[in-house]
């Protein structure tokens, strides 16, 4: 059984300290963890790493992903994954962030909607449903009137960036969670609030 692990973000060096790519962050700390380098897929538009999560004796067969298309692309290159690897939704779990989840705070989920995020609107429509493991890792909304849709391509706040690395340390955390504790466990353990969805 082969676990996708996908974080969504936008690629190229612009993008890779905004907002919108923490969860592109949170797989490279799981690729990190798992000893290997994310590299370029032969069948899909992405960055993959097949490997072993976990510990030794205690381990599962995982593939992390960070797809190459831009976020509201992302539906293609994580069909075309599950396709190679033979990856049911049962065993997908994206990480992405979230507007509507205090900055800082984690939020693991299975299925629901997709809140106006793109990516995830994305993968709807290339799986015809939305019935996956979710990571939703906190931004916060933006101040005032500013565009959340500028907002989520801007980068984090001097201030914040060390409770960044934290956030995105538990939201590998989170997702290995999911893997070998199963959702109830995980959301008691990081949805914070004891918020349980």
């Amino acid at each position: 059984m082969t676990w996708l692990i996908v974080g969504l973000g936008n690629p190229g060096p612009d993008y890779a300290a905004t907002r919108h790519n923490v969860g592109y962050q949170a797989v490279a700390d799981l690729a990190t963890r798992m000893g290997g380098r994310l590299a370029k897929h032969k069948r899909a538009s992405a960055l993959a790493l097949e490997g072993s999560l976990g510990l030794p004796g205690y381990s599962v067969t995982a593939v992390l992903a960070q797809p190459l298309s831009y976020m509201n692309q992302s539906g293609g290159p994580v069909k075309a994954l599950m396709q190679f690897y033979d990856v049911t939704e049962e065993n997908l779990i994206v990480l992405h962030d979230e507007l509507d989840i205090p900055f800082g705070s984690i939020r693991a989920k299975f299925g629901g909607g997709d809140n106006g995020h793109n990516g995830l609107k994305s993968i709807r429509k290339a799986l015809d449903n939305g019935d996956y493991f979710r990571v939703r890792l906190g931004i916060g909304r933006p101040v005032g009137a500013a565009d959340p849709a500028e907002f989520v391509l801007r980068p984090f706040a001097a201030a914040q960036r060390a409770e960044v690395e934290v956030m995105v340390a538990r939201g590998a955390d989170a997702a290995q969670s999911l893997v070998f504790e199963g959702l109830e466990r995980t959301q008691n353990v990081f949805n914070g609030d004891g918020e349980v969805e």
